[in-house]
């Protein structure tokens, strides 16, 4: 499996890093809250073809590369990460064509912007351009209602159908052509 750099999981660990102490979850009940995710991705990744690792610089961070049942990305590389701010935030980045597609090198940054935003606005999961102008597509739970082992299920489940979305945005990535409906 490919390691997920670095880069990605320190952009996730720092945008949620800092926080106001209203909010926050005390550090035994993040690391309850980081036994609870690292079974329950151990139990559900294998049959969604996700083999996580936890981070060994970030604690409250884990990882895995999702490859099959994908048409258009050439994978996706997920990163969920354990906040102080009592969430779970998963970040999903789309490979295609052996890299991150970078809102700086497509050939039609503002098409694919556009559609970054209404995908947000219709799709389960939201889409979003980190730091370093990587597009991913992500998910953010609160846990002020107790852990939500069935909700981040279906999250894992859902990841793959992102794939169909990467075909839309090829046009805009590469000038290839729109993908077969």
């Amino acid at each position: 499996m490919r390691r997920i750099p670095m880069s990605v999981l320190l952009a996730l660990a720092v945008t949620f890093a800092v926080s106001p102490a209203q909010g926050q979850q005390n550090e035994p009940d993040r690391n309850r809250t980081r036994e609870q995710l690292a079974q329950l991705l151990e139990k559900a990744g294998p049959g969604l073809n996700l083999k996580f690792q936890p981070s060994e610089k970030q604690p409250f961070a884990f990882a895995a590369l999702l490859k099959a049942g994908l048409t258009h990305a050439e994978s996706f590389e997920v990163a969920i990460l354990v906040t102080q701010n009592q969430t779970i935030a998963f970040r999903i980045f789309p490979r295609y064509k052996n890299a991150y597609i970078n809102i700086d090198k497509v050939k039609n940054a503002p098409s694919l912007m556009r559609l970054l935003l209404r995908l947000s606005d219709s799709a389960f999961l939201f889409w979003g351009v980190d730091a370093s102008g990587d597009i991913f597509t992500g998910y953010t739970f609160t846990l002020e209602s107790g852990f939500p082992e069935e909700s981040i299920k279906v999250v894992l489940r859902s990841i793959v159908n992102s794939d169909k979305f990467i075909g839309e945005m090829k046009p805009m990535i590469d000038g290839s052509g729109a993908p077969d409906k």
